[in-house]
This record gives structure tokens, C-alpha cells and sequence, in this order.
């Protein structure tokens, strides 16, 4: 182990008052974009049973409100107690289904069809290749981001 590691590790997880901080500001972009991802991943998969779905008659296409989802996951993430929740069985924590099913809507069908379906494909295709390009980018952005702080406690 280098010894730029040993130095980054024993700063991150000493148990002096505000040295966890440092790890807190190291991570929260990650908790972030990480909350982002698990939504996009959602968002997709109720996207892909609505196309599923398109034939059943009486299914009606839903979708998540994603800024919102992502608004209110961050706002998890600053607890104002400071504690970490890493685990959503955890006191105060959330599980990304609660926090789905808490922005989950109905489509609004731009023209329903003869057995009350309102899955419009065109704009299940459109939405799905849309989130998918998204998701890409985010998990760009999480794969540069480890990247950065694997090459700054390197001391590259």
C-alpha cells in the first residue's frame, strides 16, 4: 500500500470531531449521482412494462416524476442528524421503492384506444431512449469521478 494511501486512509477514518467531513465531501457527489442512477434504472423499468403492457387492454402507462424523485432523494441525503444512512433498512432511510412509488403518476394518454389502453408507444420509445442516454451520462459521470479520486489518493 503507498504510502499516499496510508496518509488519505488514516485522515478519512480518523475518529477525531470533523474528520468525517472529509469523507462526506469525497462522496456526496458520488451519493448523488449514485441516487440518480438507481431512479434512471426505475424509470426504465416502468417504461419497459409499459410497452409490455401496450396490448393489454385496460393497462394505463405510468411514469415517475423524476426531478422530483431526485429532489427528494437528495434531500435524504442531508439528514439534518448528520448520520449516514447506507442501507435503506436503516432508521430514517428510504428504499428506492418507497421513493418511486411516492412520485409515481399515470401517463397522460394523447389519445386513448377503443379497450382503454394508454400506452402511447411512440412516446414510450421516445421517453425510454431519452432516460437511456441519461443514464449513460451518469454512469459516465460516477465512472470519472472514482477515476479522479482514485488518481488524487494515488497522488497522480
Amino acid at each position: 500500500m503507498g504510502h499516499h494511501f496510508q496518509k488519505f486512509l488514516k485522515g478519512v477514518w480518523d475518529e477525531s470531531p470533523g474528520k468525517h467531513k472529509m469523507l462526506n465531501k469525497l462522496t456526496q457527489g458520488i451519493e448523488f449521482q449514485g441516487q440518480a442512477l438507481t431512479l434512471r434504472s426505475e424509470r426504465q423499468k416502468l417504461l419497459a412494462s409499459n410497452i409490455a403492457n401496450a396490448d393489454t387492454p385496460g393497462f394505463l402507462a405510468r411514469d415517475i416524476n423524476f426531478s422530483q424523485a431526485l429532489k427528494q432523494a437528495a434531500g435524504e441525503l442531508k439528514q439534518a442528524s448528520g448520520m449516514t444512512v447506507s442501507s435503506s433498512g436503516h432508521i430514517g432511510g428510504s428504499s428506492k421503492d418507497k421513493l418511486v412509488a411516492s412520485n409515481l403518476s399515470y401517463a397522460t394518454p394523447s389519445q386513448l384506444s377503443p379497450d382503454g389502453n394508454s400506452v402511447d408507444m411512440d412516446r414510450e420509445r421516445a421517453s425510454m431512449a431519452d432516460n437511456s442516454v441519461k443514464y449513460e451520462a451518469t454512469l459516465r459521470f460516477i465512472n470519472s469521478h472514482v477515476k479522479t479520486m482514485i488518481d488524487s489518493i494515488k497522488g497522480q
